[in-house]
């Protein structure tokens, strides 16, 4: 399922009020930032120790996995 934003307004709404504007695209814009970043910390959450993995993977000495998921 995709996750949908609401651009409804909150509070009074009359007709040509330039206020109610500008808070709803101020609202939109701190919905948006607030959707992205959690989906940014689920991704870097998730996929920062495979990225780990590949970029030691691709270095010079050429370790196997396991040499990568040892402790020592």
């Amino acid at each position: 399922m995709a996750s949908r934003v609401s651009l409804k307004t909150k509070g009074k709404g009359g007709k040509g009020s330039k206020g109610s504007d500008e808070k709803s695209a101020a609202q939109c814009l701190k919905e948006w930032s607030t959707w992205a970043m959690k989906k940014a910390k689920v991704a870097t959450h998730y996929g920062f120790i495979p990225l780990v993995i590949i970029i030691g993977m691709n270095s010079e000495p050429k370790p196997q996995l396991y040499q990568l998921l040892s402790p020592v």
